[in-house]
């Protein structure tokens, strides 16, 4: 009798344990199909998100080949609308950037004498134990105002329209300038530039207005 019982009992834990292996079977799937649900809403990162200073150069050659080699007789249409799309991220880019004070992700979008001017107003911002933060809302317009060719320079000036949250604090976190609260409306002036006969498809930024 007690040999039926120890069976029994061996019966009952070896269904017990399979049954809690088939529990955690369940809720590891039930986990992995909420998990790609989440990130099927959600997103994910592409690694786009810490390359945005070469997307204005990867614009051009990954859609149209031939946009590198782009001059004043065959700035179309379509080629404008595209030269627009990155301009507009290399825009945002360069302006969220230099608020923050990172200039290494945007060298390569800057030329030499913009990214000293810029370098130097981060540093006499640091100097001064002032730090920027700015909310880029979004663009509301952006416009070629005019295109010419130097040489083999083709320069491309933009006028742009954005919506920014920006504010400048002291080292007490004092406002010095700016509203933290308040989106405003920006209107810059933007030149770009390349040189038609490089091998590189880099746009440089080489002056801005406001």
């Amino acid at each position: 009798m007690s040999v039926e019982i120890n069976q029994h009992s061996k019966y009952y834990l070896n269904m017990n344990y399979s049954f809690e292996y088939i529990d955690i079977i369940l809720l590891a799937m039930i986990a992995g199909f909420i998990f790609l649900r989440l990130r099927g809403i959600l997103g994910k990162k592409t690694g786009h998100e810490e390359n945005l200073s070469a997307t204005f150069a990867q614009d051009f050659t990954s859609k149209n080949e031939k946009f590198k080699n782009i001059d004043e007789t065959n700035f179309d249409e379509k080629a404008k609308a595209d030269f627009l799309k990155g301009a507009e991220i290399a825009y945002e880019s360069i302006v969220t950037s230099f608020s923050s004070g990172e200039l290494k992700k945007i060298k390569t979008l800057l030329d030499k004498k913009v990214f000293n001017e810029f370098n130097e107003a981060v540093k006499e911002r640091k100097n001064k134990g002032l730090t920027s933060e700015t909310t880029f809302i979004g663009i509301n317009s952006a416009d070629i105002k005019n295109y010419n060719q130097i040489n083999n320079m083709f320069e491309v000036t933009v006028d742009f329209v954005s919506e920014i949250i920006s504010c400048v604090e002291d080292k007490d976190k004092k406002l010095v300038s700016g509203d933290p609260k308040k989106v405003k409306k920006v209107y810059d002036t933007w030149k770009f530039s390349r040189d038609i006969k490089s091998l590189s498809p880099n746009w440089l930024l080489i002056d801005t207005q406001a």
